[in-house]
């Protein structure tokens, strides 16, 4: 599989992992846990483990209440003890990730070349507003997507899917860059070309599906696009 940018009309963004770096939850964590990295990671992991599950068992919840579970879970696992107003304090810390500093520079780029940029997120509505701003990167976002619109998580199909008819395109006209390698194949299983932004020189999964390009950064997505 190989990228073809004269087939795609609109690019699609992730939101935490790729624009923002989910990692800048272990200062805070710092404050109460003797290993903020491994805490932010069990929290991490959790997190998506149990929005994978929901999809499943049909029972979904806002992505905002399901990392204020997995936050739980990951103190009680670290043995931390803290006050319901702390555990609030560490959540907000979503609204306030490092930006990946490639990001809004290949965003800009790509909008230049015309193409459509939107984000396509796990997060709650209000916490992709708070995201698109707090990034710097609403003026070049057409818009973002939740996956509360249809309140089924990602990588299943048919959040890109739905994505594919807000943006208005045809799915197979729409790009979806991510870092996460289990968010790739779920766009690509469901159409899209899938670009996986490997920040963390990881390895892909087991999967007969391949990315259709993988890079290291937003500047070098726009290279392969904007060829």
């Amino acid at each position: 599989m190989s990228l073809d940018p004269d087939a795609v009309e609109a690019v699609a963004f992730d939101s935490y992992g790729t624009i923002v770096d989910v990692t800048t939850v272990e200062e805070p964590l710092a404050e109460h846990v003797e290993s903020p990295d491994l805490v932010a990671k069990i929290w991490r992991e959790r997190s998506l483990n149990y929005a994978m599950v929901a999809n499943h068992v049909d029972e979904y919840d806002s992505f905002y209440e399901m990392n204020r579970a997995a936050l739980e879970y990951a103190l009680d696992a670290a043995g931390a003890e803290t006050s319901a107003d702390e555990r609030e304090e560490i959540l907000s810390t979503y609204d306030e990730l490092d930006v990946f500093d490639d990001a809004p520079e290949g965003m800009e780029r790509l909008h230049e070349a015309g193409y459509d940029l939107y984000v396509l997120s796990n997060g709650s509505p209000e916490m992709l507003d708070t995201l698109l701003d707090h990034a710097g990167i609403d003026e070049y976002v057409e818009d973002a997507i939740s996956v509360a619109e249809i309140e089924t998580f990602k990588p299943d199909a048919e959040v890109y899917r739905h994505a594919a008819d807000r943006i208005g395109e045809s799915v197979e006209d729409v790009a979806f860059a991510a870092a996460g390698w289990w968010d790739v194949p779920g766009a690509v299983d469901a159409g899209m070309q899938g670009a996986w932004v490997n920040r963390s020189g990881t390895m892909w999964g087991p999967y007969e599906i391949e990315p259709d390009v993988t890079v290291e950064s937003f500047h070098e997505l726009a290279d392969e696009l904007d060829a």
